[in-house]
Order: C-alpha cells, then sequence, then structure tokens
C-alpha cells in the first residue's frame, strides 16, 4: 500500500506542480492533513481516502485540457482491483462544489474527502486561496455592484469571471452548512466565523467602492 500511495504522490505531484496557488501541491497537502484529522475519529478505508485526496484535482475541470484523462490515465497506472478504482473515481466525483449542484456523498470515503477539501476552501486558507485563484485569472478583488447568484447551473457557476468577494457569497459562505463529519462541521464553524469578519473588515475598508 506504501509504495502505491508513493507511486501516485509521484505521478500527481508533477501535475500540481503545474498549477497556480490555489490548487497546487500544497493544496493537496493540506487536504490530506484534514483528511487524516477526520479519519481519527471515523471508521473508513484511509487507503482508498488518500488515494482520492491525491487525485482528486488532476482533473478539474478549470485546469484540464481537451481530450485529457489524467485521472484515469494515473489510476490505471497502480495496481488496484477494479472495485478500487470505481470507488476513488465516485469518490472524486462528488468532491466538487459545481455551482452548488455536486453529488451527494455515498460513502463515510467520500464524506471525508469532499469534507477535508471543503476545509480548505474556507477560512484563513480559503481567502489566500480564492484570492490567489482570483489573481490568476485576472478577476477583480470585489465589486460590490456585482449581485451573488443564488441559483446557477455548473456551466454558469464556471463560466462568470465574478469578483473573488462575490464567490464567498456564491460558494464559501455556503460550505459550513454542507459539512459531512462532526469533526468537519466543527471546524467549519470556526473558520466561517473568520471569513465573516474579513468580510465586514473589507467592507469597510473599501467603503463600499466598486
Amino acid at each position: 500500500m506504501n509504495e502505491t500511495i508513493q507511486h501516485c504522490e509521484t505521478a500527481v505531484r508533477k501535475i500540481y506542480e503545474t498549477y497556480d496557488a490555489s490548487h497546487d501541491w500544497q493544496h493537496i497537502e493540506r487536504v490530506r492533513s484534514n483528511a487524516k484529522l477526520l479519519l481519527e475519529q471515523e471508521q473508513a478505508d484511509a487507503f482508498i481516502v488518500e488515494l482520492a485526496v491525491l487525485l482528486h484535482d488532476v482533473s478539474d475541470p478549470k485546469y484540464k485540457k481537451a481530450g485529457e484523462d489524467l485521472e484515469t490515465e494515473i489510476l490505471e497506472s497502480l495496481p488496484l482491483s477494479a472495485e478500487q478504482k470505481k470507488q476513488i473515481q465516485g469518490i472524486i466525483q462528488s468532491v466538487s462544489f459545481k455551482g452548488g449542484n455536486g453529488v451527494r456523498p455515498s460513502s463515510i470515503e467520500a464524506a471525508i474527502v469532499q469534507d477535508a477539501d471543503r476545509l480548505d476552501a474556507i477560512g484563513a486558507i480559503g481567502i489566500a486561496r480564492t484570492f490567489a485563484y482570483g489573481g490568476a485569472k485576472g478577476r477583480k478583488l470585489y465589486d460590490w455592484s456585482e449581485e451573488p447568484r443564488t441559483e446557477m447551473t455548473e456551466e454558469e457557476y464556471r463560466s462568470k469571471p465574478t469578483s473573488s468577494a462575490t464567490h464567498f457569497y456564491e460558494k464559501l459562505l455556503l460550505l459550513k452548512e454542507h459539512m459531512n463529519t462532526p469533526a468537519g462541521k466543527q471546524i467549519a464553524e470556526e473558520r466561517h466565523q473568520f471569513m465573516l469578519s474579513f468580510l465586514e473588515q473589507l467592507i469597510k475598508e473599501t467603503d463600499g467602492n466598486k
């Protein structure tokens, strides 16, 4: 199992090192740490969880090139059973928020990976990642005239370049209510409050300027 994890880590690290700071290798390390913390309180297959964490962003639509399927390519190179591969792919499909159209976890392993990833999207690190991604995409820091969308398709969520501050209202502030595990919910509560304080200060400093 350790050799499989190491092989997977070597393969995915090369990919994540080409991404911007919001989805780089450090993001994977933090999500893995979050998952291990949650695993301390949940009965789950840690091997499957760790592989799903390592692979969960390699085929992210934000970075994926046309015709590319790195997730399947790497999975096929690992000595796993067909059932294990299917389970990992199912977990990965449930990770993304997709504008509120995401898939509910169907297993404790999927719940852990989803929580671990979402914990890295909120709090201080969530703030840092939001502005890192916005900067990489040339988005405005804020636009207080922008109306946050409450209902949207996955395509609409991904295609409209809203400001980084608006992203908090369209996704990050919603995540607390979508956590699955007791530990995930507890950690999310503290990080949620920190984001609210940050936004309050940001509005104060910008004085509502657009």
